[in-house]
């Protein structure tokens, strides 16, 4: 074969390879890419630091994770439907998802406050391996499926203050007739001390403690208390927040739209929450120490520690509170048992190991022992 031919056919057969790879690309279809916006509504004022903050990390986390498949819009308080009936919303399929604080929904079943928070409870490392590691979760599943909705824990705030007073709390009898916004088995407790508790959403609280509405709040701890202006209308800073040692908050998912979704979609949103519950705890750690300073130095705010003996007549009535809503029905008691017997075994360990290391701290002379 002459070299002239013999190049002259190589180019024609390349020539119709290519021409058959282009055919094949021309005919294959475009991949075209599914995608689904899930709405989400809140509990929380728009753009509110750390609560609502943290429900727009989680939604943007999770249209991040899929590569956009799934798309989370998210709702602030009010936007949708008023933040304290985002859990019907969801479970009749008006919204798709909501965060907010299981104990809102009391009036579904009181079982749901061991899953945000209830007084003289889990801390929120403790709360975290009830859920995970005691049977927690599927509990939770069980209580949630009853209403269409699978839960998930989503956020966490820590230890809370007791609250802001407009006057101070020496006694229990300080507690007689006295307004307070306190959600939850908290305000169950101390209603039982005489006071008159009552639930309202976030964005409320300020122009009620303003106007006399009530006469004492409790909402979250320094970072977020600084942020609503309460030292401006309250002058008592009360802590332990005893309702609320460690408030576990949540991601609640319309469950036919949970079921709808694949295996990988579900660990992704799964994954999605584990890390939005970590990284809230982490970001209140982190604002609670300065904010506290700035109240205290910059507007005089007048720190309290709550006696002993009030605390101790407020676990007394804790006690009685708690026993009283596991008699509500088999499914609460399930709950409460399953929470008090972790509780109990993790008191023990915690005793030696957190509780005890940080009475230790305490002597260090850098530390100002």
């Amino acid at each position: 074969m002459k070299r002239r031919d013999f190049f002259k056919g190589a180019a024609v057969a390349a020539g119709a390879i290519a021409l058959g790879a282009n055919k094949q690309a021309l005919a294959a279809p475009a991949v075209v890419k599914k995608t689904r916006e899930l709405r989400m509504v809140t509990t929380w004022p728009k753009g509110f630091p750390g609560v609502g903050t943290g429900a727009q990390r989680l939604a943007d986390a999770i249209t991040a994770m899929s590569d956009g498949a799934i798309t989370i819009k998210l709702y602030s308080a009010g936007e949708l439907v008023p933040a304290l009936e985002s859990f019907d919303a969801v479970s009749n399929g008006t919204a798709d998802m909501y965060h907010g604080a299981e104990y809102y929904w009391q009036g579904k079943s009181k079982a749901f406050n061991f899953f945000t928070a209830v007084p003289f409870g889990h801390t929120a490392n403790e709360n975290d391996a009830w859920l995970n590691y005691g049977g927690g979760q599927a509990l939770w599943d069980e209580l949630s499926a009853q209403f269409n909705i699978k839960g998930f824990a989503a956020g966490n705030t820590g230890v809370q203050m007791a609250g802001w007073y407009n006057k101070e709390i020496n006694t229990t009898e300080d507690y007689q007739g006295l307004k307070i916004r306190m959600p939850g088995l908290g305000g169950e407790v101390l209603s039982h001390l005489g006071a008159a508790s009552v639930t309202m959403a976030g964005g409320d609280i300020f122009p009620a403690l303003q106007s006399g509405t009530i006469d004492a709040t409790e909402w979250i701890g320094p970072w977020n208390d600084l942020a609503m202006g309460f030292y401006k209308v309250a002058k008592f800073y009360y802590y332990p927040g005893f309702h609320e040692p460690g408030s576990t908050l949540s991601a609640g998912i319309n469950k036919t739209v949970w079921d709808s979704l694949s295996t990988s979609e579900q660990a992704l949103i799964a994954h999605a929450c584990a890390s939005a519950n970590n990284n809230m705890l982490a970001e209140y750690n982190a604002n609670n120490g300065d904010a506290l300073n700035t109240l205290v130095t910059q507007h005089k705010v007048q720190l309290r520690r709550m006696s002993d003996d009030i605390l101790k007549a407020i676990a007394d009535a804790s006690s009685d509170v708690l026993a009283s809503v596991a008699a509500t029905d088999d499914a609460t008691r399930k709950v409460y048992d399953s929470f008090m017997d972790f509780r109990k075994k993790a008191y023990g360990w915690n005793a030696l190991s957190e509780f005890a290391f940080a009475a230790a701290r305490r002597l260090d002379k850098q530390l100002g022992a």
